[in-house]
């Protein structure tokens, strides 16, 4: 560039690319454009989600890094990241669905999810049928020549059901349909895929990055040409990830296994507490024996339970309003997996969508509080809990 003018030059600088050596970290690639020599190597690069990088909404280094990684983790066949957890659950449902279509869901599902299928539903002509996630004969029955897709969340959110994987992804095999699993709850402690799901959906803003300062999500995918499908249509709805949220979350990936590991040993010690206080009703958590799938939990999610636990104070929906405000150490906020304890009354907020009854049918009651347990010490989020409880009630 020596021979071209100055604004030539500032508009072209050199870019360094290693040679010798290699970088211990992954390099952000915040650029979104990439040139070739040959216009068919171009041509070539549209292909697939694995071809050459040309633009960052097809593709990204940095983005394709946070892909590979997770889908080694989740032992799949390749993944896509998304700029949101509801941006991989709409791209996942929009690409494999059309009118007339047919689904089978839980009925405990998380708020955002529901509202997508009640959408579907009402402007798109997809036919939902709900079934409690406790009988995998319900899935038998509920199948139709249109069914698609059976949609299942591996902790279910925010009342801690568990889904036995194996048996209900046995109940469609060989039928064609596909079992979507959201297991945002249970990363490095279930695999779906293991378990004969099909797709498995995070929202990386979660424990996979687990420092709120992200928002993503990502798909992981058992069969490579669904991921294919999946991939064509992702990039005309464009809601693919961002190179630097991307980066951020391979820096929390690397410290997630300890997080989960601690958090889901908190929250076993915070649960078994509020079991114990004569303030509570009712606790959710999978690792406390009396939950209604505890031998489940111990089979499918045998390194820990999760940091996610729900309970009911006693008081009604003013009780677990007042709790959420009354806390002072723990956040009112939304969201979970962060290295920060959060509280929510989902009956308020997340799940704010359905009635008395819909929220009774999902298993949540207009009491129940969420806590997601972050990094702090038990006895420290334990003296919030208490002190809370004592004005609730």
């Amino acid at each position: 560039m020596t021979g071209h003018h100055p604004q030539t030059r500032a508009v072209h600088p050199p870019v360094t690319v290693p040679a010798g050596s290699r970088p211990l970290s992954v390099p952000l690639y915040q650029g979104h454009l990439f040139s070739f020599d040959a216009a068919d190597d171009l041509a070539g690069a549209f292909h697939g989600p694995d071809e050459a990088f040309f633009y960052a909404r097809m593709a990204n280094p940095t983005v394709r890094s946070l892909e590979r990684a997770v889908t080694e983790l989740e032992g799949g066949a390749g993944a896509l990241a998304t700029s949101s957890g509801m941006g991989a659950v709409s791209t996942v449902l929009l690409s494999l669905l059309r009118s007339g279509d047919h689904v089978i869901a839980q009925t405990t599902l998380y708020g955002g999810t529901f509202a997508m299928f009640q959408d579907l539903a009402e402007r798109w002509g997809v036919e939902v049928t709900y079934v409690s996630g406790d009988d995998p004969a319900e899935v038998q029955d509920a199948l139709r020549p249109a069914t698609r897709l059976l949609y299942l969340e591996t902790i279910a959110n925010p009342n801690t059901h568990v889904t036995d994987l194996p048996a209900f992804t046995a109940a469609v095999q060989g039928t064609g349909v596909l079992t979507v699993v959201d297991n945002t709850f249970a990363p490095v402690l279930c695999r779906p895929l293991d378990h004969g799901a099909d797709i498995v959906i995070h929202s990386t803003t979660k424990y996979l990055s687990g420092h709120g300062d992200v928002i993503g999500g990502l798909a992981v995918f058992a069969d490579p040409d669904v991921r294919q499908r999946v991939w064509q249509y992702s990039t005309e709805l464009g809601a693919v990830a961002d190179p630097f949220s991307a980066w951020l979350t391979l820096r929390g990936l690397a410290t997630m296994p300890l997080r989960v590991a601690r958090q889901s040993a908190t929250a076993l010690d915070i649960a078994r507490r509020l079991a114990a206080h004569p303030a509570v009703t009712r606790v959710h958590y999978p690792g406390l024996p009396d939950h209604p799938q505890h031998e489940l939990a111990r089979r499918l999610l045998p390194d820990g339970s999760g940091g996610v636990l729900a309970f009911d104070p006693a008081g009604g929906r003013d009780a677990g309003r007042v709790f959420s405000e009354a806390v002072r150490l723990i956040s009112l906020g939304p969201s979970l997996g962060n290295v920060a304890s959060l509280v929510m009354h989902p009956a308020s907020t997340s799940h704010r969508q359905m009635d008395a009854a819909t929220l009774a049918a999902a298993g949540i009651g207009e009491a129940t509080v969420r806590l997601s347990i972050g990094l702090e010490h038990p006895d420290d989020l334990w003296s919030d809990i208490d002190q809370a409880l004592a004005k609730a009630t």
